[in-house]
């Protein structure tokens, strides 16, 4: 549960950081180019004035084109000047028990553990005519 979490905050942080843009070219009423984070091509219909006089009228364009772009956050930097004693005193203190619960725990040592029990020759309980009821 904590990884999921962790990997949801980290792409919600990248998602509000990133500037997203999406840009649509329309042709006549129909979609004909769709682009993400870069410009939509054209189809290459629009209007050229062919003559380079000022009294020219401007035809309207059969091409039009549709951005949606939405702007990221950039003031996402953390700043650690703004700490108080106490709030660093806490941040050691939490820090040093958090980093106390990975340390590794001691071995103990068997000491019979290489020992090799000596082989049963005889039978010591029939011989000697001891047994557990």
């Amino acid at each position: 549960m904590f990884k999921i979490t962790a990997v949801c905050m980290a792409l919600l942080l990248l998602a509000s950081t990133t500037s997203w843009k999406v840009e649509k070219h329309f042709c006549m009423g129909h979609l004909v180019d769709l682009a993400f984070f870069v410009d939509a091509q054209d189809c290459g219909m629009d209007l050229v004035s062919e003559s380079s006089s000022e009294t020219s009228i401007d035809k309207k364009s059969c091409c039009d084109d549709e951005v949606i772009a939405i702007q990221g956050q950039n003031d996402v930097k953390p700043s650690l000047n703004d700490i108080d004693v106490e709030q660093q005193q806490f941040l050691v203190a939490y820090s040093y028990s958090y980093l106390g619960l990975f340390t590794l725990k001691e071995t103990r040592e068997i000491p019979h553990k290489k020992y090799i029990p000596p082989k049963i020759v005889k039978d010591i309980q029939l011989l000697d005519d001891v047994f557990l009821i």
